[in-house]
């Protein structure tokens, strides 16, 4: 399968992997037909997915039956008025349901819009009339309806359209006599995929490579979030996710830590994995337990795996001893910068690297340590082939070597397969990003003398303080060092001496309690860890902090409560 869509696989080194690698797109492409269909007819009993819960439930599915149930799901939405261009909402956490439902879309050349169960009545509200929604399937949990519901009463009250398909998918834990929602007109969309008729592919193609396939709402540190628009090729981008970053095992079994409504999903439990020819493996939970977390990995022989930075360092706090790793061969993490403290102590504990690599919702990987480098920990690799990776200034000059720049990707010379298209319905919003043949990050990083890349933060979240420039995460990284500290945001806080200072809010691990010596403690260990000018000169100790729906820590929201106050 993946020889179909590559130059080659073999090479000798990190600059003959940029330099050489290149994927090859056919037109109208159609990862549902071309990609599971013809692995379907190949190896249909291989494979595809393993599924399993938090309760012990376990589920596992062919490619010929991911092909048999994507059909019927695509029937289904045929049958309620769905096609070509129609946007339908996703809300299926990490029930098996998502896979075949959204592969059912693409069948028809639907958009997609994956979303997060997290969202509110005003999110659901918002993304219905920013993205013009069709259709919602979503799981069958009460809160989440309850949500939908009231969208719906306040569009219709609002005189707006709301829409025509709603439905929901059952868990396996639902019994299939459970009454339907007494309140709206909800279709069981489980029950419709069993009774479907038979689906034929259309004889002519049901989209272009342009069209759009996927929409993410990106969560949005600050203002309201961005339609991030992908198109039909945009699972041949993830080739170079799966196969080189993650170093997915052909016959293997990966797991990467995500819900379905997060663009990690599209990069790590479907496109790249299959087209790769290793098997996904979905663990479906509701609240994060680190040592069950580990039991499933480790029971089910999971052979690769990724997750972002909060992951491993709740890992580290177990006793990793107890755990067979020996299935296990590779390990990835992205998401937020991973502090160097996390990965010496894994590494010491299991004899696994980890391996980080950076990219965005618009983006895939664009900067990752690749085999043929050796990890830095601490630093996000060098850039990926196809991406003409630079750091630029406030005055739009490249950076020297060492000072500090707006990542930006050149775009003049070639677009890298699965960059996005733009921003949907907001050509104002895409130019503002994505200008002169140059797309601007919004991340700040450094370049060293081997020509590895280094994240500073965004470049909102940089602190000037008495004419210096802070990274935060430096500063993050030190903290995360002391074992008193669980997670920490470091953040620009009012001075008048000063123009700013940095304040340090934290999270303290179990065992610790707050106090005035403990927070000298942690000054100092931030002096002797990094310069001493970057050290806090405030610390709050808090129970949480304030995140994202997807779990991004959202300094902004420091930053303004301390402006108020």
């Amino acid at each position: 399968m993946l020889e179909r869509y590559v130059s080659s696989l073999d090479f000798t080194s990190y600059e003959d992997f940029y330099t050489n690698f290149s994927v090859k797109t056919p037109d109208n492409f159609n990862f549902a037909y071309d990609v599971i269909d013809v692995l379907a007819k190949e190896k249909p009993e291989e494979c595809a997915m393993l599924w399993c819960d938090e309760k012990g439930a376990v589920a596992e599915f062919s490619y010929a039956d991911i092909q048999r149930l994507s059909d019927q799901a695509a029937r289904v939405f045929l049958d309620a008025g769905i096609g070509k261009g129609d946007p339908v909402m996703l809300i299926l956490k990490r029930r098996w349901e998502y896979w075949p439902i959204l592969l059912g879309l693409h069948k028809l050349g639907a958009i997609a819009i994956p979303a997060t169960h997290l969202l509110t009545t005003k999110d659901i509200v918002y993304r219905s009339e920013a993205a013009g929604i069709t259709g919602i399937v979503c799981v069958d949990d009460a809160e989440v309806i309850c949500h939908i519901n009231e969208a719906e009463q306040k569009l219709r009250e609002a005189g707006k359209p709301f829409p025509r398909l709603k439905a929901f998918s059952r868990s396996v834990h639902t019994p299939s006599d459970a009454p339907l929602p007494a309140d709206a007109p909800w279709l069981d969309f489980k029950a419709l995929m069993a009774h479907a008729a038979p689906f034929t592919r259309p004889q002519e193609p049901v989209n272009t490579n342009s069209d759009i396939m996927l929409l993410y709402f990106t969560s949005g540190t600050t203002g309201m979030p961005k339609m991030v628009r992908h198109d039909f090729a945009y699972p041949i981008g993830h080739i170079m996710t799966a196969q080189f970053w993650q170093q997915v095992q052909p016959g293997g079994l990966h797991l990467t830590v995500a819900d379905t409504g997060w663009a990690k999903a599209a990069w790590g439990k479907i496109y790249g994995q299959w087209l790769c020819g290793t098997a996904v493996f979905v663990y479906d939970y509701d609240r994060f337990v680190p040592h069950a977390m580990l039991e499933v990995i480790t029971r089910h022989r999971v052979t690769t795996f990724c997750a972002p930075p909060t992951i491993y360092r709740f890992f580290i706090k177990e006793d990793l001893s107890k755990y067979d790793f020996s299935a296990l061969k590779h390990c990835a993490v992205a998401g937020e910068p991973l502090n160097p403290e996390i990965y010496e102590q894994f590494l010491a504990a299991t004899g696994l690297e980890l391996r980080e690599a950076y990219g965005q919702t618009e983006l895939t990987v664009t900067l990752a340590t690749f085999p043929w480098l050796t990890p830095k920990p601490g630093s996000m690799g060098k850039p990926s082939p196809g991406y003409d990776i630079d750091l630029v200034r406030e005055d739009g000059l490249s950076c020297d070597m060492g000072e500090e720049g707006q990542i930006v990707v050149r775009t003049s010379r070639r677009k890298p397969a699965g960059m996005f298209g733009g921003y949907y319905r907001d050509d104002e919003l895409t130019q503002s990003v994505w200008h002169g043949d140059i797309y601007y990050t919004g991340d700040v990083a450094w370049k060293d003398e081997d020509g590895y890349f280094w994240f500073v933060g965004r470049s909102d979240d940089v602190i000037k303080s008495s004419g210096y420039r802070i990274g935060p995460f430096e500063v993050e990284s030190a903290l995360h060092e002391h074992p008193s500290v669980l997670e920490c945001a470091i953040t620009a806080a009012p001075d008048l001496e000063r123009g700013a200072v940095v304040k340090a809010t934290v999270v303290l691990a179990k065992g610790w309690k707050p106090s005035d010596e403990l927070k000298v403690e942690l000054q100092n260990h931030v002096k002797k860890t990094t310069a001493p000018y970057k050290y806090p000169r405030i610390i709050e100790f808090v129970d949480e902090l304030p995140k994202t729906i997807s779990g991004k820590i959202r300094r902004v929201q420091i930053r303004d409560d301390d402006i108020l106050q």
